[in-house]
Formats: C-alpha cells, structure tokens, sequence
C-alpha cells in the first residue's frame, strides 16, 4: 500500500475577524462610499440641472420644484440630496488630504494613524454644518 504523505498546513490570509475595527477602516470605507456616491448621485443630478437650464425656464422651474417647497426653501428631498452631497464632498475631499499626507510617509503611527481618520470625520461633519448654516444666512 503506498503511504499518504500528509498535506502540510498552508498559511491562511488574514481575515476581517483578526483585526480590531478601527477608525482607519471606517474612514476607508467612507472614502469609497462617498466618491461612489457622488458618481452614482451627484453626476446625475448636475447632467440633470444642465439639461435643464439649457432647456429653458420651464424645465428649470420642474428641477427646482422637485427640490424646494413654495416658498423656495429647500423641502425634504432637497435637504436629504444636498446636505448628503455636502457631507459626501467635503468627508472624501478630508480623506484625500489625509491621503495627501500619507502618501508624504508621514502620519503611519498607529496613534497619529488613528487621529487623523477620526480628524477627517470631525472635519468633513463641521464643514457641512458651517456651509449650511451660512447657506442659511444668506
């Protein structure tokens, strides 16, 4: 009988499970969530308004209405649209920056690694809120 030579055990690849979830990770999947957002949402929605002002005022009156109540405020589909392309904006546009920095070889401690994915959160949050409140003030 010929003798079974047994298989020897092959290095299996790291698993999601392994890791401790991070903010890093987070800030990852943002970053691929929001531009993938702003491809699937925001190109649409600007070829949209495009076509719409280059189709004259009662095409860019239905656009606009789809977005604002009478009074020409911004209704609940309009602030759900705008305030998530905001957000979306300026949570990839920190993460590039942050990316930026990386790419320098700077910033991989595992501590300032760590503050600066929790820094682009803050950051992208703040940002729309201060676009907003002075969209609001004007």
């Amino acid at each position: 009988m010929a003798s079974i030579t047994p298989v020897r055990a092959r290095p299996l690849s790291p698993h999601i499970g392994i890791y401790r979830w991070g903010p890093h990770m987070t800030v990852s999947i943002l970053h691929r969530a929001t531009g993938t957002g702003m491809a699937l949402v925001g190109l649409p929605l600007f070829t949209w308004w495009l076509a719409a002002i280059a189709a004259g005022p009662v095409a860019y009156a239905r656009f606009v209405d789809i977005f604002t109540v009478a009074s020409g405020r911004l209704n609940v589909v309009g602030w759900v649209v705008g305030v998530g392309l905001t957000l979306s904006l300026f949570q990839h546009m920190m993460t590039g920056i942050r990316h930026l920095v990386l790419d320098t070889g700077a910033g991989y401690e595992l501590r300032v690694n760590k503050q600066g994915a929790v820094a682009t959160m803050v950051a992208s949050v703040l940002l729309t809120a201060i676009f907003w409140l002075w969209m609001g003030l004007r």
